[in-house]
């Protein structure tokens, strides 16, 4: 439901218009045209708030779902052919493990899959520190079609577009990718050029950044004599 408000351009003037005392404004003419004039900048500024105040309190209302299958039916049903609206970025490889991928070497697509939150044996050396309170493998990898990623609607991703579903949760972080201000992009300034995916510098599974160790001092000038 829709909701409304609309206010009198009477009722917003009203606390701002005030007129002179009738005896001063009938004996001097200067002070009614001052006044006059005064009223009408009011009256502008009051009409100009309440364009603003029912244009700013009419929440916005879709037409349909935002996203997923919705949008195409939405689509359908009109009879317009859904146009796409994802911009690719052309990014480096994936930095896969060695031996890693494809997943659907070892993945079926009738393997039986246990959805309930559980250590995974064969993955030993993956030590998930991601939101582990709340996440687990298969809110990013899809339990079917294990060559791919999927987002929180459930469209498939290829690995390429891993950061669409960073971008899920790290919104600013990706507009900060997408412009050039985090991460980094290899190439012409003008020209063809390639970014870096976030997993090219964080872990996808720990995203925190390991300690460095810090190396030895230079040496002093005394000792190097």
């Amino acid at each position: 439901m829709t909701a409304h408000f609309r206010y009198t351009t009477s009722q917003l003037l009203a606390p701002l218009i005030f007129l002179a005392p009738s005896s001063r404004r009938d004996t001097d003419p200067l002070w009614g045209s001052m006044t006059r004039i005064r009223n009408i900048r009011l009256a502008v500024a009051g009409a100009s708030a309440a364009v603003l105040l029912t244009v700013a309190c009419r929440p916005v209302q879709e037409a349909g779902p935002r996203f997923g299958k919705g949008i195409e039916g939405v689509a359908k049903a009109k009879g317009v052919v859904p146009k796409p609206t994802v911009t690719l970025f052309p990014v480096a490889p994936p930095p896969f493990s060695e031996g890693a991928f494809p997943c659907s070497e070892c993945h079926g697509l009738t393997d039986k899959v246990n959805r309930v939150p559980h250590k995974v044996d064969f993955h030993e050396e993956i030590v998930l520190q991601h939101d582990e309170k709340n996440r687990w493998c298969l809110d990013c990898h899809d339990a079917q079609h294990r060559d791919k990623l999927h987002l929180a609607d459930g469209r498939l991703i290829d690995f390429t577009e891993s950061y669409r579903l960073c971008g899920q949760c790290h919104g600013p972080t990706l507009r900060n990718w997408k412009a050039g201000e985090h991460g980094k992009r290899t190439g012409s300034w003008s020209g063809a050029k390639q970014y870096l995916l976030c997993a090219s510098c964080h872990s996808p599974h720990s995203p925190h950044f390991k300690p460095l160790k810090p190396k030895a001092p230079p040496l002093r000038q005394e000792a190097i004599r």
